[in-house]
């Protein structure tokens, strides 16, 4: 038996991992089911229904234990491995980001070294490069590591770990800011900031964020599956255009009130853009105490550009990202609005 193994479930996109390989990715006919066993590394206290009625093995354990992980790697031989597990907004302290991100990375590349894995294809992040340098730069793969924040620092740490392997395959991929159904609580409560006249604009709003749709994502990750040559590769997997803040919480007021009658008051909580340099001292400073406090680190990241090209993907993989900023919006809202009302502001 050869098995597809999946970190990071039954998270958001660590789930919608397993609905591509098992039932193929969404829009994309060409990349159907996996013929491999899905294994997914699920945390003791976790609910693993949705992973159960996927057809999913369960093992329960922890990357930050490598003691768990021996049976996650039992008769993998030949397995290709997704390790989509990372904290970004840590709930433990700060030490959380680098035991999961960093050294939970170093416990699965160990672990499947032990069990002769095909390939290790690693879900890393836009942080270990930092933000761009202009509103009209673009990072490619060759950027070098400019870490933003604790985050950041330790997805690099990942990066590297896997970069030095030398016993199986590897290949990166770097998704941006991503969104689409399954999204956790928060991107639901930007909803209705939104809705509310409250989404905030640092600035002028003119600066670009690449974003990258989830089920994209599923696309770019299965493709460095199955292409032979994305071995020993890193891509940008995003969206195939960078978007303005202005575009993305213009989207969302059009989506809302055209698709769903949901009425949007059409103002914006307009800040200038020192108000994020003054959140990136502070965000820095609370850090270095060993402090993270959630709104201050996205409100030092609001007036930034922190964009991409995938042009590498296109070229090397054929990735073709089928849905653009509108209908996932769309799928998101009605994802979303199936379950009840959007939340309070």
């Amino acid at each position: 038996m050869t098995y597809s193994i999946v970190t990071g479930a039954p998270g958001w996109l660590g789930t919608r991992i397993v609905h591509s390989l098992v039932h193929g990715v969404a829009d994309c006919p060409a990349l159907g089911p996996t013929a491999r066993t899905t294994r997914c590394l699920v945390l003791p206290d976790a609910d693993a229904s949705e992973l159960e009625a996927l057809g999913a093995e369960i093992v329960r354990g922890d990357v930050t234990d490598p003691a768990t992980l021996a049976k996650l790697f039992d008769g993998a031989d030949g397995a290709t491995v997704f390790h989509s597990a990372g904290v970004v907004h840590p709930t433990k302290g700060m030490r959380q980001f680098r035991d999961v991100n960093a050294t939970g990375t170093r416990n699965m590349l160990e672990a499947a070294k032990t069990a002769r894995i095909r390939r290790f294809i690693h879900v890393s992040s836009n942080s270990p490069l930092g933000t761009n340098p202009s509103k009209e730069h673009v990072f490619d793969e060759s950027a070098p590591y400019h870490p933003y924040m604790r985050y950041g620092k330790t997805k690099m740490l990942g990066e590297q770990a896997v970069r030095a392997v030398s016993e199986f395959e590897w290949v990166i991929i770097r998704p941006p800011w991503f969104y689409g159904p399954g999204q956790p609580p928060r991107q639901s409560v930007f909803f209705s900031m939104v809705r509310d006249g409250k989404a905030p604009i640092v600035g002028s709003g003119d600066n670009r964020r690449s974003m990258a749709y989830v089920d994209n994502i599923c696309q770019g990750l299965v493709l460095c599956d199955r292409v032979a040559g994305a071995a020993g590769n890193i891509y940008w997997i995003a969206d195939r255009t960078p978007y303005t803040m202005n575009d993305i919480v213009g989207t969302i007021e059009k989506v809302l009130e055209t698709d769903f009658q949901i009425a949007c008051k059409h103002k914006r909580m307009k800040l200038p853009g020192i108000a994020s340099s003054v959140a990136y001292g502070v965000d820095g400073f609370l850090q270095s105490i060993g402090v993270y406090a959630q709104k201050i680190h996205v409100l030092s990241e609001m007036n930034k550009t922190i964009a991409c090209t995938i042009e590498k993907a296109e070229r090397e993989l054929g990735y073709d990202p089928k849905v653009a900023l509108e209908e996932g919006m769309r799928r998101s809202l009605a994802w979303v609005l199936e379950r009840g009302p959007l939340p309070a502001s």
